[in-house]
């Protein structure tokens, strides 16, 4: 039996960082927000439900996210609109993954919106990685690709970073260095899989 591990925090908590160590241990690891990618990638599953919704956001078969973010910062329903389209075809994709990777020990299910959409219960643990709320913002402003209206607007959609610890099994503080984050990982991976055996 495959042990399914769930990834969530907040943005700017260290999520894919952390989802790149369990990479690097060899744990396959499905990320929600690169699936996201493909399904608005060229002839991508998305685009043309996202077109209905959203028509100046479709650039040459693709969904341009810049356009996407700048229409939802104007109307924040947008984004539940948007969710309700790709939240089944994230649900196939995961479902997808797990029949693909069943014989590992381990898989892990990087999936920002975790709680929100109850994506939870189909998980055996949930990991959340948690940081001070002043390095979150640092690191999401660093980026250069979000303004503070939309980092407020995307913070208010998400469950607050407290509600989620409560539901955690494991919590991760990766203000404490990366290093001490990827030795985490490799513990838990260890701990995980003895548990598995």
């Amino acid at each position: 039996m495959s042990i399914k591990l769930g990834l969530t925090g907040s943005i700017g908590m260290g999520k894919s960082t952390t989802a790149g160590f369990f990479r690097d241990y060899k744990v396959p690891v499905w990320d929600a927000d690169a699936e996201v990618k493909k399904l608005y990638a060229h002839a991508g599953a998305a685009v043309l439900p996202i077109g209905e919704l959203v028509p100046d956001a479709i650039n040459e078969g693709f969904v341009n996210r810049e356009v996407l973010k700048a229409e939802i910062a104007k109307d924040e329903a947008l984004l539940t609109r948007i969710e309700a389209v790709l939240r089944p075809l994230l649900a196939a994709s995961r479902q997808q993954f797990h029949t693909q990777h069943k014989q590992t020990p381990l898989m892990v299910f990087d999936i920002p919106l975790l709680f929100e959409t109850d994506a939870e219960s189909w998980m055996d643990y949930v990991l959340v990685v948690t940081a001070p709320e002043e390095v979150q913002r640092d690191r999401v402003m660093k980026r250069g690709s979000m303004s503070e209206a939309l980092l407020n607007t995307i913070l208010a959609r998400q469950m607050p970073d407290t509600e989620k610890r409560a539901l955690a099994d494991f919590i991760f503080d990766t203000s404490q260095g990366m290093d001490h984050t990827k030795a985490e990982v490799k513990a838990l991976i260890e701990a995980l899989e003895q548990e598995d055996a």
